[in-house]
């Protein structure tokens, strides 16, 4: 495995990046970035809590003393609790109830709740980012709106693109919120030594993107390690940073180490249907240590766009990206997909 320096190692997921889409911004993102840059806050932040949801509630609450969310970006509304998804009319006058108390410093979202998560074929994270589109839902494996702040420079998606990233902390579990919170906050600055794992498997339906995955490599700082397996599923790992793959279920998380603030999904159809039972959920991931995850809530097909690119993804956190950040600037068209997690952790932040 060849050792990196940081400009090689970000040149070549940048190379990596470099599709139709987006071989431009990369090198755009190298440029701006240089080492790092990044610097999402605990001020631009807006945490959003159900009052419907005891639950929601107390999570909510202890995620902005655990950050220091200060209180004016704290929004509490009301929301049907315990269903998959909103209705239309429902979306509408909670998205205006919600703008209506944030600020324009606010550039991102963390929606503390485990269901709605969807709003019909969109999720709500990315119906809250890119505004609800009724359209794809008649032909969900079509192509859906580009997001502008995927592989860009920008650091103020708000500012630039008005658009404001969002992400779900799921509150199943009040103690497993809390504990992947505490995984956050722990990841901040960590510099850890670690491996991403990008696996191709026998499902060649679901390995869309394996075709950017980066080559094998490993940094001294940060002490990041790439290894690239053909294998159905990874086991007895203590190092997890990322995970990657495309499977409907993935076994043998339980023999998985993943370090603070790790980032793991699985390439399939419905993975954001957190609740759905016809494919592994990618709650399972945070269950089994992981940070942040993604998934779809409907049918996309396997377009590699609707799905987190592995060297997008790997470049913006190994560049002191947050999870928020760097997961949303890893998928093209976000429309569908649902991402969860703590959104500060920062383990590679300078």
């Amino acid at each position: 495995m060849p050792m990196l320096r940081l400009a090689a190692f970000l040149l070549a997921l940048a190379a990596a990046v470099g599709t139709a889409d987006c071989a431009a911004q990369s090198s755009n993102t190298l440029r701006a970035f240089g080492a790092a840059a990044y610097g999402l806050s605990a001020q631009q932040l807006a945490v959003v809590i159900n009052d419907n949801d005891p639950a929601s509630v107390e999570v909510g609450l202890y995620y902005a003393r655990a950050r220091g969310v200060p209180a004016q970006n704290i929004v509490r509304l009301r929301l049907p609790a315990g269903e998959r998804q909103l209705g239309v009319q429902q979306f509408a006058e909670f998205r205006a109830a919600l703008a209506a108390q944030l600020g324009a410093d606010i550039q991102a979202l963390l929606l503390v709740w485990t269901t709605p998560y969807a709003v019909e074929c969109n999720s709500i994270t990315g119906a809250l980012a890119l505004g609800f589109d009724a359209a794809l839902c008649g032909h969900s494996c079509e192509p859906s709106r580009r997001s502008p702040y995927f592989d860009s420079a920008s650091l103020r998606p708000y500012a630039d693109y008005a658009m404001r990233i969002a992400m779900l902390l799921p509150v199943e579990s009040v103690a497993a919120a809390k504990a992947l919170i505490d995984r956050g906050v722990a990841a901040d600055r960590s510099m850890p030594r670690a491996t991403a794992y990008l696996l191709t498997t026998s499902d060649s339906a679901r390995n869309s993107r394996a075709v950017f995955f980066p080559k094998d490599g490993r940094l001294l700082r940060p002490p990041l390690a790439i290894r690239n397996l053909n294998a159905e599923s990874l086991e007895d790992a203590n190092d997890v940073m990322f995970y990657l793959t495309g499977r409907v279920t993935v076994d043998k998380l339980e023999t998985l180490r993943f370090v603070p603030g790790a980032l793991a999904d699985h390439l399939t159809s419905t993975g954001g249907d957190l609740t759905g039972s016809s494919q592994m959920s990618s709650l399972r991931w945070l269950e089994a240590g992981a940070t942040a995850s993604y998934g779809s809530v409907s049918e996309p097909c396997n377009h590699w766009q609707k799905f987190p690119h592995p060297a997008a993804l790997i470049k913006h956190y190994a560049l002191g990206a947050t999870a928020i950040e760097a997961y949303w600037k890893s998928v093209a068209w976000p429309t569908q997909g649902l991402f969860i997690g703590e959104p500060l952790a920062a383990p590679y932040r300078r």
